[in-house]
């Protein structure tokens, strides 16, 4: 490692060690418009090695911020989900047809769906996320223009599939074929990456409940994804999340998309089997 790396590295180390404990381990719970529960901690899979208990991103956030994710009336990126319950009934493209023309009422349908993805595609023959899954649907079935990978329109209608699934718990498959892609996942999360040389493992599973300056770190789970970030105001998208992340290690990082990140999300989603669906989360 450069001179410089170590320097930066160590200032990093000596930021966390300088840090305080928080609150993630506390008994505040999430209920969603006061009648939806949702599981913010639960027993560690088995095949996720180094944590024994999961808790939701919430956990970590200051009252103030949990608050606005118990009411959809505060919950800034409720937005995102009229306008993609809008484009679900919205006809586009050569065939005619609109999502609701296959898939009929979003409510009943999507029901579960955001639970279990990333997930194997049997005829495609790979691991599929459900933007590249409403992708696929868009220029197979409709004869419309695919979206933008981490775009607008693309996190509107994750946001309002998503909500079909708030409350129910992820349950991410990662044997069968899928296996390969969780292992190349798992992989990129204990490699170290940029000038700072940092893994995801360093923050979201070696220092999590720590602060880095006014960062408050969290084991990084994507159950509340798509959530509204605070820093950018407005609703992002898993993959946009891990490029920031993979950025601020000073590293060329991945595109949305890639097959890199498909692998890590289906890795990372792993992590959070057995919380439940949150999103539209919000987060710092």
């Amino acid at each position: 490692m450069k001179r410089t790396g170590l320097l930066q590295t160590a200032g990093l180390i000596g930021l966390i060690a300088m840090a305080t404990t928080a609150t993630a381990q506390d008994d505040s719970q999430l209920v969603v418009n006061g009648e939806i529960e949702m599981v913010t901690d639960a027993p560690a899979p088995e095949n996720i090695g180094g944590l024994k208990t999961i808790y939701s991103g919430w956990r970590f956030r200051q009252s103030e911020m949990q608050a606005l994710q118990t009411d959809d009336f505060e919950n800034p990126g409720a937005y995102a989900i009229d306008e993609g319950v809008e484009m679900w009934a919205t006809v586009e493209g050569s065939e005619g047809k609109s999502c609701a023309s296959c898939h009929e009422d979003i409510e009943d349908s999507m029901a579960g769906v955001r639970a279990v993805y990333p997930k194997w595609n049997e005829s495609k023959g790979q691991v599929m996320t459900l933007a590249q899954q409403i992708n696929d649907c868009r220029t197979e079935q409709m004869g419309a223009e695919a979206w933008k990978y981490d775009g607008g329109d693309m996190t509107s209608m994750e946001a309002a599939i998503s909500l079909q699934s708030r409350g129910m718990p992820v349950n991410v498959a990662t044997d069968g074929p899928a296996a390969d892609a969780w292992a190349k996942g798992e992989e990129m999360y204990y490699t170290r990456y940029g000038q700072l040389e940092l893994s995801c493992a360093n923050c979201h599973e070696d220092n999590y409940d720590n602060n880095i300056r006014a960062d408050h770190l969290s084991q990084g789970q994507i159950n509340g994804f798509p959530a509204f970030r605070i820093k950018t105001g407005k609703l992002t998208q898993t993959h946009n999340r891990f490029k920031g992340c993979i950025r601020d290690t000073r590293a060329e990082t991945f595109s949305p998309g890639s097959d890199e990140f498909v692998a890590l999300e289906l890795y990372v989603a792993s992590r959070g089997n057995g919380l439940s669906v949150e999103a539209p989360s919000v987060r710092p």
